[in-house]
C-alpha cells in the first residue's frame, strides 16, 4: 500500500485526509491543530507528532499550508532531509511562483521529484474529493502523480513546468474575483432597474453574460443553485482566501510588467471588503458593498 504523509490539514487539507483514505493510501497526517489530528484520526489516518515523522518512511508527501513562508520553510528545515530518495513531493498550497520555483530547486539539489498543485473547487469539493488540480512539474514526476491526486479530485491538469501550476491558479482566482464583482453589479444594477433577479438570472444564464460567478454561484439568496447566499455567505471561499489570491496575482503581474488593470481594482474592493470586518465571509458577499 502506498503511503501517504499529508501535513497542513485545515479546512482544504482535512478532506483531503479523509480522501486519501476512501482512496486505500495508508496516510500518516500532521498538523500544528491537536483537534485537526483528532479529526483526522477519525477518518483512519495515522497521526504523527512532527512533520518530520509524518514524512519518514512516505512514498509521496503531501502539503497544504498557508504561505509561501510556510512552505519555504518546512521544506528547507523538516521534509526535505527527512524523506527517502524516491519520495515524491507534491505542495498544494496557493502561494507565490517565485516560492514554488525556489522549493522545487530545493528538491532537486536533494535529488527529489516536486510539483506544485495548487487546487481549485473550495472545502466542498475538497470533502468531496472533486477539486481540481492545476499541476507544475516534470511529466514524469506528474504521471506518478496520478493516482493520490485522483483520489482528491476529478480534473488534474499539468500547466508545464515547476512554476506553472501556481501561475494558473492566481490567474484563475484573479478572473474569477473580477468576474463576481461584475456579477453582483450587474445584478444590482437590474434589480435597480425594475427586473426580477431571477427573471435577470434566467436571461443571462443562456446569454453572452453568462458566467460561473452567476450561473454555479449567483450571489443573492434563492436564485439559481445552492449557494453561500442561501447561507448569509457562511463558509464557501472567505473573501481574505480572494484577497491572498489576487494579492499573489498582483504581484506576479508587478514582476512580470503584465497590465491587470481589473484585477488591481477587484484587489482593492477585496482589501477594503476584508478590512471592513468581512474577510471570514464567502468572497460572493461582496455583493453587499453595492447595496
Amino acid at each position: 500500500m502506498t503511503k501517504v504523509a499529508i501535513i497542513g490539514l485545515g479546512n482544504m487539507g482535512s478532506g483531503m485526509a479523509d480522501n486519501l483514505v476512501k482512496g486505500k493510501f495508508d496516510v500518516t497526517a500532521f498538523d500544528l491543530s491537536e483537534t485537526a489530528l483528532e479529526k483526522a484520526k477519525a477518518y483512519g489516518c495515522n497521526v504523527a507528532s512532527s512533520a518530520e515523522e509524518a514524512v519518514k518512511d512516505a512514498d509521496i508527501v503531501v502539503t497544504m499550508l498557508p504561505a509561501g513562508k510556510h512552505v519555504r520553510d518546512i521544506y528547507a528545515n523538516q521534509i526535505l532531509t527527512n524523506v527517502n530518495k524516491d519520495t515524491l513531493l507534491i505542495d498544494c498550497s496557493t502561494i507565490d511562483v517565485d516560492s514554488a520555483k525556489s522549493v522545487s530547486e530545493m528538491a532537486q539539489e536533494h535529488g527529489l521529484k516536486m510539483l506544485d498543485a495548487p487546487v481549485s473547487g473550495g472545502t466542498a469539493a475538497a470533502a468531496a474529493g472533486t477539486l481540481t488540480f492545476m499541476v507544475g512539474g516534470d511529466a514524469d514526476a506528474f504521471e506518478k502523480a496520478q493516482g493520490v491526486l485522483g483520489a482528491m479530485g476529478k480534473k488534474i491538469v499539468h500547466a508545464g513546468g515547476h512554476g506553472a501550476g501556481q501561475a494558473a491558479k492566481i490567474c484563475n482566482n484573479m478572473l474569477l474575483g473580477a468576474s463576481m464583482i461584475a456579477t453582483c453589479e450587474s445584478l444590482q444594477l437590474a434589480q435597480k432597474l425594475g427586473l426580477d433577479p431571477q427573471v435577470f438570472f434566467d436571461i443571462a444564464s443562456n446569454a453572452s453574460g453568462q458566467t460561473w460567478s452567476l450561473t454555479t454561484y449567483c450571489p443573492i439568496k434563492g436564485v439559481g443553485p445552492q449557494s453561500p447566499a442561501d447561507k448569509d455567505f457562511a463558509g464557501g471561499f472567505a473573501s481574505a482566501l480572494m484577497l491572498k489570491d489576487l494579492t499573489l496575482a498582483m504581484q506576479g503581474a508587478d514582476g512580470v510588467k503584465a497590465q491587470v488593470p481589473m484585477g488591481e481594482l477587484a484587489a482593492k474592493w477585496f482589501e477594503q471588503h476584508c478590512d471592513e470586518g468581512n474577510g471570514a465571509l464567502d468572497f460572493s458577499s461582496i455583493i453587499n458593498k453595492l447595496a
